[in-house]
C-alpha cells in the first residue's frame, strides 16, 4: 500500500499563497495521473486539479488561474501552488492517484 503524506497547509489571509506538497512512499512515475481534492466542513470532497503522467493539467473552474499543480517524479512528490486564496478555499486538501487511497490531508484555512 502506497502512503501519501500531504503537508504545507496552514492559516493565511485572503489574497495570500500556500504551496502544498504530497509525498508518496514509492515512485509515482508510472501512475497515469495524480490529483488534489478538497473537502470543506459539511461538504462533499471535490476535485481541485489533476496532472497526467505527461504533465497535462486540468483544473476545477473555481481554482483556474489561481492554483497550479505540478509533479516531481524524482522526489515522488506532487505540488499544489495556491495563489489569491479566498475564504471559500478553506478545506482539508488531499492528494491521490488511481489505486493509491487517501492520505490524512492538510488543513488550509483562509481568513477574510
Amino acid at each position: 500500500q502506497v502512503q501519501l503524506v500531504e503537508s504545507g497547509g496552514g492559516l493565511v489571509q485572503a489574497g495570500g499563497s500556500l504551496r502544498l506538497s504530497c509525498v508518496a512512499s514509492r515512485s509515482i512515475f508510472s501512475i497515469s495521473y495524480m490529483a488534489w481534492h478538497r473537502q470543506a466542513p459539511g461538504k462533499q470532497r471535490e476535485l481541485v486539479a489533476i496532472i497526467s503522467r505527461g504533465d497535462s493539467t486540468n483544473y476545477a473552474e473555481f481554482v483556474k488561474g489561481r492554483f497550479t499543480i505540478s509533479r516531481d517524479n524524482a522526489k515522488n512528490t506532487v505540488y499544489l501552488q495556491m495563489n489569491s486564496l479566498k475564504p471559500e478555499d478553506t478545506a482539508v486538501y488531499y492528494c491521490t492517484g488511481p489505486g493509491l487511497g487517501w492520505g490524512q490531508g492538510t488543513q488550509v484555512t483562509v481568513s477574510s
